[in-house]
């Protein structure tokens, strides 16, 4: 018998992750690879995801990733994630990039915000249902509105992309 589990809140499930970057994870220019920051925040929605699923869930997809800012080696980051949006067995998490130098008390820098879809699975590793999302406040019902406008624009995307397969 399925469990039937109650709506959930985005602060319910909501991080916040810091760690220190290191000279191995950087670049030729002395930055931290891209690909470092990406894993960081996957790393952190991955979080989420299973916290509101409550259980195991995979990325399905990286909707989009912005890099507005160099990070440095040194730099502390901050990662903060929560859920913006709750389908049937997918959850789009949104991930707020921040750094700071190590040595400095400084305000925080915005260097990157990205939108990741998870699924939530089961044991078999088959889609399994998840809690619906209960807004909170005006700022949550914004970026369910945005997630829902990103998710129409990933299905458009993947049905012009199957019909030119089929009359290409």
């Amino acid at each position: 018998m399925t469990e039937i589990v109650a709506a959930r809140t985005a602060s319910y499930s909501r991080i916040e992750l810091a760690s220190v970057t290191s000279r191995a994870q950087a670049n030729l220019l002395g930055n931290i690879h891209g690909g470092e920051i990406v894993k960081l925040a996957d790393s952190a929605a991955g979080v989420v995801a299973q916290r509101h699923s409550g259980g195991p869930a995979v990325t399905a997809a990286l909707d989009e990733m912005a890099f507005l800012e160099p990070v440095r080696v040194g730099d502390i980051v901050r990662t903060y994630a929560q859920v913006n949006w709750v389908g049937s067995s997918s959850m789009e998490i949104g991930v707020r990039i921040e750094t700071q130098p190590w040595d400095a008390a400084t305000e925080l820098r915005h260097v990157g915000s990205a939108y990741f879809v998870f699924v939530a699975i089961d044991g078999a590793g088959a889609a399994r249902a998840v809690p619906a999302l209960e807004p909170e406040t005006e700022e949550d019902r914004r970026r369910m509105r945005e997630a829902e406008i990103r998710r129409a624009h990933r299905l458009a995307r993947r049905r012009d992309i199957e019909a030119g397969r089929v009359t290409g």
